[in-house]
């Protein structure tokens, strides 16, 4: 990567939306947890409401979708990806879809429903 694409993609504290997608996402303790499939941007405010994690399956066959809020992830230079504070088996329990069936993102009762899962205040307070 040169220069001038590494400027256009990402700095030290910055980074496009398209390279986000496909980081790796874990755990404190390391365990691997999926990845992130999206990102979710508000409109108004510019605020990067949701990271769409994919977890589970085989193949991309009966994997889940897992909007959680942005708030949680940190990332970790020495992971190269983003360390939240779950376990498997609290994301199994999340609100979750699978692809063909989209949530309506709009929806703030939906979108509270998913803050309070993780205990956290939504994105837009």
């Amino acid at each position: 990567m040169n220069q001038q694409t590494l400027a256009t993609n990402e700095t030290n504290t910055l980074i496009a939306a398209d390279r986000v997608e496909g980081t790796e996402v874990y755990n404190p303790a390391g365990e691997h947890l999926g990845e992130i499939d999206n990102v979710m941007i508000d409109k108004v405010s510019g605020k990067v409401a949701y990271a769409v994690m994919s977890f589970g399956g085989f193949l991309g066959i009966g994997e889940r979708y897992h909007p959680m809020p942005w708030s949680l992830l940190k990332y970790d230079t020495g992971k190269g990806g983003y360390v939240v504070n779950l376990d498997k088996r609290t994301l199994t329990g999340a609100p979750n879809y699978e692809s063909d069936d989209l949530p309506n993102y709009a929806d703030r009762n939906w979108g509270k429903k998913v803050h309070d899962y993780y205990g956290v205040a939504p994105y837009w307070y």
